[in-house]
C-alpha cells in the first residue's frame, strides 16, 4: 500500500528531520533504518481511551450522521463507559481469541465501541469488509472467513440489510448476532452497550499485554482462503508511537486534531492508521458515510462542507473525484485549501496528473502549493513502515523507515526487493503456520513483495521510491522487464480522465497492452452521450476510442522504449468484481486476479485482427 501527504504548512513545523543509515552487506543486501530509537509505546490502545476519558472527558471522540442531518456524537467519557459495558457482555459470553468478535458492517459509532469493548476485554475483533456481505453473490469468501474465525459474536448494522449474508453463514457458526437496529431475533446493540459493568472487566483489561491479539485483519488475496493477519497490541501502539515521532505536530495537536474519514475499518489504513491516530492523540473522528463512488461521493462533499478536518484522508480515486468537485465549487475550494493542514492518500500510487492538479488548484486558491509527500506499508506492518516527512518534487517517494523499523533491500533482477522487520510487523497468519513460515526470511524480515529504489543511493535520507510489486513485473519476448506499477500510474495519467484504472499485460509477448477500467461518467461526458447511454455504448463510442488512442500516443512519445508504453488498450464496460477478488472496497485493483478472470479480454488484446482494441498513433 502506498500513501502520501499533501500539505500547505512549513514542513519543519510539522515533521521530524529524517536521520537514516544504510548498511551495505557482503551478500549485496542493504539494511536501511532510522538512527532515532523508537520510544516506549503504550501497553495497549485501551490505555489511550482511559487516558483521554480522564484528561478531556467532554471532548468529542466520534461523530456520525445520516444524510445532511445533525451529527450524533460521543464524548471520550461516554465512549469509555459504553466500552466497559460492552467488555462485560463480551466476557459474560465467553468470547476469546478462539471465539472472537466479527463485525460485518460499515464504519459507525456502534462499530467502533464494539471493537474497543472487545479489545478492552482482551478479545480480538475481526472487521470484515461489508463488500463480502452486501456485494457478493456467492458469499464464498465470507463463508471461509467465518469458518476460520469461529466467532462468538457477530455484529451487523441491521439484520434485514444483511439477511442474505447471515443466512449463508448460519450453518457455519453458533455465534450470537448483535444488530444496530431493533429488528429480527438479534440482540440489540443498546442492550449490549448497557450491560452492567463487573469487576471482571477491570481484571481482564489489566491482563492485556503488548503481545495480546487485538484484531484479525483479512488480506485481499485473489484466490483461496483469505488470510487473517494477526494484529497484536504491540503492533498497533508501536506504529502510532513511530507516527508521533515523525509527525511531531501530533504531540501538540490535541483538541485541534479533527478527521473526517470514510476509509473502512476492515482495512489497516482506515483502522490502524486513521482511527488509531485519532484515539492515540485525543482527536475527533467524524465518520464519513460517503465514499469515492458514483452517487456516494456527494455525501462526502456535503460532510466536507460541514466539517473542516485537520488532515484529509483518501485514496487516489477519491482525490480524482475531489479535484473535479473543487474545480466547480469555489467556496468548497477555499474552505478546503484554507482549513485543511494535510491531505493524505493511500491504497495505490498517486498518478502524477492528480499531483499536478492539486498543486495547481492550491496555487490558484491560496497562492501556494500543497507539497506532497508519502509513506508506505501493508496490513502486516500495521501499516506504517516508511514515512516521507520531507518535501518531494514528484509522486512516488515513499520516504524513509520510521523509528523502530528496519528495511532490508535484496537484489532481485534489476530491482531491490524490500523486506520489513520491527515491532509493528505481524507475528503471522491465524491458524496458518505454513503461510506464516513462508512469509519471513531466515533473519525474521517480512517478505512484503514490493520493490523500491533510492532517490539517491549516496543519500538514503532523501527517501525511497516505490518500484512496483516484484511478482507483477514481467518480461517481454525481447527480454526487457516491464515495471507494472510504474507503467500503470503513467498510463492512468496519459489517459486521464477516461481511465479509472489500468491493468498491464503483455507477458512474454512483443508489446505491452492495457486493460482499461473506464471512467464511465467521464467517457460519457467526453462523447456527449446522454445519461441513459449504457456502459457498452460508452466504451464503444468512436470519440472515446479516439481519445484513448491519443492518450496512448502521448505515452509512447514520453516513453518510446517497448516497456514504457502500451500499443493497444481494451476498454472494459464491466466494473471490477468483488467476488472475483479484482478490487477491494478501497478501490485497489488486483492485477493478477483481473488477468486471470478476464483471460478472454486478454486474448482479444493479443488478436492482431480484432477491432476491439485501440491502436496507439505511430
Amino acid at each position: 500500500m502506498t500513501m502520501a501527504v499533501v500539505r500547505g504548512d512549513d514542513p519543519a513545523s510539522l515533521f521530524a528531520v529524517p536521520s537514516i543509515s544504510a548498511e551495505r552487506r557482503a551478500d549485496g543486501s542493504i539494511v536501511v533504518r532510522s538512527t532515532v530509537a523508537l520510544k516506549p509505546a503504550a501497553r495497549c490502545i485501551g490505555d489511550w481511551l482511559e487516558y483521554w476519558a480522564g484528561v478531556a472527558p467532554d471532548r468529542i471522540f466520534l461523530g456520525e450522521r445520516t444524510g445532511e442531518g445533525p451529527w450524533t456524537t460521543v464524548t471520550y467519557r461516554d465512549a469509555l463507559k459504553q466500552v466497559r459495558s460492552i467488555a462485560a457482555w463480551i466476557l459474560a459470553r465467553g468470547l476469546s481469541a478462539e471465539r472472537p468478535l466479527a463485525i460485518l458492517s460499515d464504519n459507525s459509532i456502534d462499530h467502533a465501541l464494539l471493537a474497543l469493548g472487545a479489545m478492552h476485554a482482551g478479545v480480538p475483533v475481526a472487521a470484515i469488509s461489508p463488500a463480502y456481505s452486501l456485494m457478493s453473490k456467492d458469499f464464498d469468501k465470507l463463508k471461509s472467513m467465518i469458518e476460520l474465525l469461529q466467532p462468538g459474536a457477530i455484529y451487523v448494522s441491521a439484520t434485514k440489510l444483511f439477511a442474505a449474508a447471515l443466512a449463508a453463514i448460519r450453518p457455519l457458526h453458533d455465534a450470537a448476532v448483535v444488530s444496530g437496529a431493533a429488528d429480527g431475533d438479534a440482540i440489540p446493540f443498546r442492550t449490549v452497550a448497557s450491560t452492567p459493568e463487573t469487576p471482571d472487566v477491570a481484571r481482564a483489561f489489566a491482563a492485556v499485554t503488548p503481545g495480546t491479539i487485538a484484531k484479525f485483519l483479512f488480506t485481499s488475496g485473489s484466490t483461496g482462503t483469505p488470510k487473517a493477519v494477526i494484529n497484536t497490541q504491540r503492533m498497533l501502539t508501536s506504529s502510532q508511537q513511530a507516527k508521533a515521532q515523525t509527525w511531531t505536530f501530533l504531540e501538540e495537536a490535541g483538541e485541534s486534531l479533527v478527521i473526517l474519514d470514510w476509509l473502512p475499518w476492515s482495512h489497516t489504513f482506515g483502522a490502524n492508521h486513521n482511527f488509531n491516530l485519532v484515539l492515540r492523540n485525543g482527536g475527533t473522528l467524524y465518520v464519513d458515510g460517503g465514499k469515492p463512488a458514483p452517487g456516494l461521493f456527494n455525501t462526502s462533499l456535503a460532510n466536507l462542507r460541514s466539517v473542516v478536518p485537520t488532515v484529509y484522508f483518501n485514496v487516489p480515486r477519491g482525490f480524482d473525484m475531489l479535484i473535479a468537485a473543487l474545480r466547480g465549487d469555489e467556496a468548497l475550494r477555499r474552505k478546503f485549501f484554507g482549513g485543511v493542514r494535510f491531505a493524505f492518500y493511500a491504497g495505490a500510487a498517486l498518478p502524477q496528473n492528480l499531483w499536478d492538479a492539486l498543486e495547481e488548484l492550491s496555487v490558484q486558491t491560496v497562492g501556494r502549493k500543497f507539497p506532497m509527500v508519502s509513506a508506505w506499508g501493508s496490513t502486516e506492518t500495521s501499516p506504517l513502515a516508511t514515512d516521507c516527512h520531507f518535501l518531494a518534487e514528484r509522486s512516488g517517494n515513499i520516504g524513509v523507515p520510521v523509528p523502530g523499523t528496519e528495511l532490508k533491500l535484496v537484489p532481485s533482477g534489476d530491482k531491490l526487493e524490500v523486506r520489513v522487520r520491527g515491532p509493528n510487523v505481524t507475528p503471522g497468519y491465524w491458524k496458518a503456520p505454513e503461510l506464516t513460515k513462508q512469509a519471513f526470511d531466515e533473519q525474521g524480515f517480512y517478505l512484503i513483495g514490493d520493490a523500491v529504489k533510492f532517490a539517491d543511493p549516496a543519500r538514503p535520507e532523501l527517501g525511497l521510491f516505490f518500484d512496483g510489486r516484484v511478482a507483477e513485473d514481467f518480461k517481454l519476448s525481447s527480454g526487457t522487464w516491464v515495471s507494472v506499477g510504474t507503467l500503470r500510474v503513467a498510463g492512468i495519467a496519459a489517459l486521464a480522465p477516461l481511465a479509472q484504472d489500468i491493468v498491464v499485460t503483455g507477458h512474454g509477448g512483443d508489446e505491452v497492452r492495457f486493460l482499461v477500467f473506464a471512467n464511465i461518467p467521464a467517457c460519457r461526458a467526453h462523447a456527449g452521450l446522454p445519461e441513459s447511454a449504457s456502459a457498452d455504448q460508452v466504451v464503444n463510442d468512436e470519440k472515446v476510442r479516439a481519445a484513448i488512442a491519443q492518450g496512448l500516443a502521448r505515452l509512447k512519445a514520453q516513453s518510446p522504449n517497448s516497456s514504457g508504453h502500451a500499443t493497444r488498450a481494451l476498454l472494459l464496460a464491466e466494473p471490477a468484481s468483488v467476488d472475483g477478488g479484482e478490487i477491494t472496497d478501497k478501490g485497489y485493483i488486483n492485477q493478477r486476479a483481473v488477468l486471470t478472470r478476464r483471460a478472454a479480454a486478454v486474448a482479444i488484446l493479443n488478436d492482431d485482427g480484432s477491432r476491439a482494441w485501440i491502436a496507439s498513433a505511430t
